[in-house]
């Protein structure tokens, strides 16, 4: 249980001080590192990668609440907009967690590994969203939640590139936006972590201390370093250039998103 405290540690470490620095969630780092750490703790080469959204996802449940609070106070949070997209978050969220316990290893890695392309690329590239003046539809508004939610359960990310760039060019202002982004993260990892629970509830071979799809001893060491190390990343930030940052992370996204490839290949 305890062998490998110190790579649990080492992974909340990374995500918590670039959450801080860059305000994303760290799953999409997260998952390529988990599915090497399981793979090398020889659990069945099966549930690995499973194991390793499942487990993400759920770290986002508590790392995302310090980012609401603080997004919360600064009265940058849109509620109205958080409640018309929460339902389409929930269901495409569930959606995606349900259709990632089906699919096969190989073809999950390559979604998993494509998707990571993308997002590294727009970091990379310093794509930002153009802002918009279009409104946004209840029905446009909780088809588009779903979408990104399904796509975030496959990645085990919160989706808050994709949310953002969705309501700036809707007319919502970036700051609002990123926040009400935080904000939805919440119940797009509940419904995550819930989908990669039951859909691992009744599988054979998982390691012990797993509950479904979620391994317990990963999660609790990741929770606790990424709580300690966000607040020296979000210090951080104000000192140091962000974009030349971003493309660093960017960069590391792309190495290990490529060594998972390899690695399952």
């Amino acid at each position: 249980m305890f062998d490998w405290w110190w790579a649990y540690l080492a992974v909340g470490a990374f995500v918590g001080f670039f959450a801080g620095l860059l305000g994303i969630g760290g799953g999409a780092a997260m998952v390529p590192v988990l599915a090497l750490i399981f793979a090398a703790k020889q659990f069945a080469p099966a549930h690995a990668v499973h194991l390793a959204l499942g487990t993400a996802m759920a770290t986002m449940l508590f790392t995302s609440v310090s980012s609401v609070r603080a997004h919360h106070q600064h009265n940058a949070v849109n509620w109205m907009l958080v409640r018309r997209m929460a339902p389409g978050v929930v269901v495409g969220t569930f959606g995606g967690a349900l259709l990632a316990s089906v699919l096969e290893l190989r073809l999950l890695t390559i979604v998993f590994t494509v998707l990571i392309y993308y997002l590294s690329a727009q970091m990379l590239f310093g794509r930002k969203p153009q802002p918009g003046t279009a409104p946004q539809t209840a029905v446009g508004a909780g088809a588009t939640a779903a979408g990104i939610g399904a796509i975030s359960s496959l990645t085990a990310t919160g989706g808050a590139a994709l949310f953002v760039a969705y309501m700036v060019k809707h007319g919502t202002r970036v700051h609002e936006a990123i926040g009400t982004a935080a904000a939805i993260g919440w119940p797009l990892a509940a419904a995550g972590t819930v989908g990669y629970l039951l859909t691992g509830w009744s599988e054979t071979g998982l390691p012990e201390y797993s509950i479904g799809y979620v391994y317990l001893p990963a999660l609790a060491g990741i929770v606790i370093a990424s709580v300690l190390l966000a607040p020296v990343g979000a210090r951080l930030a104000h000192r140091t250039p962000g974009p030349l940052l971003k493309k660093i992370f960017a960069a590391i996204l792309f190495l290990l998103a490529t060594k998972m490839l390899v690695s399952f290949f």
